[in-house]
């Protein structure tokens, strides 16, 4: 099965706890403060293998997680940093964000890297929060929490040349003439169900990917046929070799299929009208092929190249190639993202409020944030010291005036997230 989009969820490792410690060696009566940082979360790396061609693997696993850091350590040891947790893709794949569908990375290359979601950072022990005012704190964070979020994997393969064109205008028939690509091929409609890739060799030192793609037909872009779910594929390549059918064999004009087509490549998105274009006229073996190559030269504009060919006899193949070669070499790659060239303008962005607060109808106080939700888990609930400082983190963003306003009393209970207390003035 080719599998070319998947969504998948992944989750940088929490940092690791700090420790509160304290020394107690021989001699020494007033050691101070021992506890160390906890050791930094696992990032999610994403890593391109060239010798992965589908994003199959993610059908079985979905989700991916990385390892937490080690807590910190007495005698001011910090905690081990966990190892990245490296996730293998495709050459060609597109990482987004499921939310905002932004474009994280963009993998081409054999070993590229991106770190798709970060490891949060080791929580400071006791040590880091030693003052003249306060030389024995029984302070301490957990660790930060990794970042998490949902993409979207997109492969686009790595072609040079892409073939449009009808279903059984001879594409599969031709990539296999001039590839050793083996493509299914049949005497009927969509035959060929995913895109193929074939190495075309031109001489001694030049080759070129060329990629088969599923036929289009009209009305692909209202869902027809195969639609549109395989021409991202040919938003890498920078020459499309239109395939016609010259012996009309399926009924139809050449003509009319080559606006047809051609109609549907505007309705798609990344200028793929662009790119430089070469005719294959197919199936030249063919009574009446001749003819029709005739009446459609005098249709055709004398800018588009056009190449009478036999994959069966493998006829006029070798001219076809060799300039679909010299296209690619004096065409300059695409960008897959559409960038206007605007003059900058800085405008004041509203910062996000640090929290909420709502009432529910059984009187409870919900207060959540992400600032506020943040500090709340590297907050250690274990030690009085840390509760006193996350109270005054929380007066010093203004959640207790916020409280009062909304009509908080003594004893009312406040929730953030799971937890539950109880407001004192």
């Amino acid at each position: 099965m080719f599998v070319d989009q998947v969504k998948v969820f992944v989750k940088g490792g929490d940092g690791g706890n700090g420790m509160v410690a304290f020394r107690r060696e021989k001699y020494v009566p007033d050691g101070g403060p021992a506890g160390g940082d906890g050791g930094k979360g696992a990032d999610v790396i994403f890593v391109v293998n060239e010798g992965l061609r589908t994003l199959m693997d993610f059908r079985y696993k979905r989700h991916f997680k990385g390892k937490k850091g080690e807590n910190g350590r007495t005698k001011n040891q910090h905690g081990k940093s966990a190892e990245p947790l490296i996730v293998l893709v495709p050459p060609g794949t597109v990482v987004r964000d499921a939310a905002t569908s932004d474009v994280l990375a963009d993998l081409t290359e054999n070993g590229q890297r991106a770190v798709i979601a970060k490891g949060g950072r080791g929580g400071r022990g006791n040590s880091r929060f030693s003052t003249p005012a306060n030389p024995a704190p029984y302070i301490s964070e957990n660790g930060e929490p990794g970042q998490e979020r949902e993409v979207v994997l997109e492969l686009k393969l790595l072609a040079d040349a892409g073939l449009v064109g009808f279903p059984s205008v001879g594409k599969s028939t031709l990539l296999s003439a001039v590839t050793s690509a083996k493509p299914k091929i049949a005497a009927y409609h969509f035959t060929t169900l995913a895109p193929n890739l074939g190495v075309v060799s031109v001489d001694e030192g030049r080759s070129f990917v060329i990629a088969d793609l599923p036929g289009l037909i009209e009305g692909a872009s209202e869902g027809a046929g195969l639609g549109y779910q395989f021409l991202r594929h040919i938003e890498r390549t920078r020459v499309i070799v239109h395939v016609v059918d010259m012996s009309g064999s399926e009924g139809r004009d050449p003509f009319d299929d080559y606006q047809k087509i051609n109609e549907e490549l505007k309705s798609y998105q990344y200028r793929l009208m662009e790119r430089p274009q070469v005719i294959a006229a197919s199936k030249m073996d063919l009574p009446g092929a001749s003819e029709n190559l005739e009446a459609f030269r005098k249709k055709i504009s004398a800018d588009v190249p056009i190449y009478p060919i036999s994959s069966v006899t493998h006829e006029g193949l070798k001219p076809l190639t060799n300039k679909v070669y010299e296209l690619i070499e004096k065409t300059p790659l695409f960008p897959l993202e559409e960038t206007e060239k605007q003059d900058t303008v800085f405008q004041f962005e509203m910062e996000e409020a640090p929290f909420t607060i709502i009432r529910d109808s059984d009187g409870i106080f919900n207060v959540s944030g992400a600032k506020l939700e943040h500090l709340f888990k590297m907050t250690n609930f274990h030690h009085d010291e840390a509760i006193r400082r996350f109270a005054r983190q929380l007066r010093s963003m203004g959640v207790d005036d916020a409280l009062k306003e909304k009509g908080v009393q003594e004893g009312d209970t406040v929730r953030i997230l799971d937890f539950e207390f109880e407001y004192t003035d």
